[in-house]
């Protein structure tokens, strides 16, 4: 099974994915960006075909009777679209998210300068709509699919609407929480998705 910690820069993804990894049996932790990062500007077909790569390193895995715990950007429907998703046993999408203030002070504090205004304000936008592609797939569904590598296959969701069952990601906001708390929240998420899967749901 493939458990995804998804959002924008600077929620706490990946300090959480950490902070629960020996806390729960037959999970393997990995950030996503661990394979290396392209200079930027990052083209769409990167994180597309990073998303492919490790869905397939989740189906090795799994086939050693492993689940994985992924933090990075790649949302719901950039997970459902790679070509080798439909092998999965199981899929579980769970956004981080932060408030944009604390977004911005976060930045400042991990990057030192690293970035402009216009760039701190795209990791907002970017927060922004993965906030709506949470919602509804109908949300904007462009902002992922123009310019996309063409092995994706987004028509898998593209017809879905925000009452279908199969689109679901969980929320998890960090803004004003102690780190402890965060973390025993993603315990009980990944421990609640494990046990939905096996119940069938």
């Amino acid at each position: 099974m493939l458990l995804k910690l998804t959002g924008s820069s600077c929620a706490g993804k990946t300090t959480l994915a950490r902070a629960v990894a020996d806390r729960l049996d037959g999970l393997v932790v990995h950030e996503f960006d661990e394979v290396g990062v392209p200079d930027p500007p990052i083209h769409p077909h990167w994180r597309n075909r990073m998303t492919e790569l490790w869905v397939r390193r989740a189906l090795e895995y799994q086939a050693r009777g492993l689940d994985l715990l992924l933090s990075g950007q790649s949302p719901l429907g950039e997970v459902l679209a790679a070509p080798s998703a439909p092998l999965l046993d199981g899929i579980a999408v769970c956004l981080i998210d932060v408030a944009d203030p604390v977004r911005r002070e976060r930045l400042a504090a991990r990057d030192g300068g690293r970035w402009d205004q216009d760039a701190v304000d795209a990791f907002c936008g970017w927060a922004a709509w993965h906030r709506g592609h949470a919602r509804d797939p109908r949300f904007r569904p462009e902002v992922v699919i123009d310019g996309s590598w063409p092995e994706m296959a987004w028509h898998r969701w593209t017809g879905w609407t925000a009452e279908d069952p199969r689109w679901r990601t969980d929320l998890i906001d960090t803004t004003g929480r102690p780190m402890a708390e965060s973390v025993d929240q993603v315990e009980r998420w990944v421990t609640g998705r494990r046990e939905a899967y096996r119940s069938a749901q």
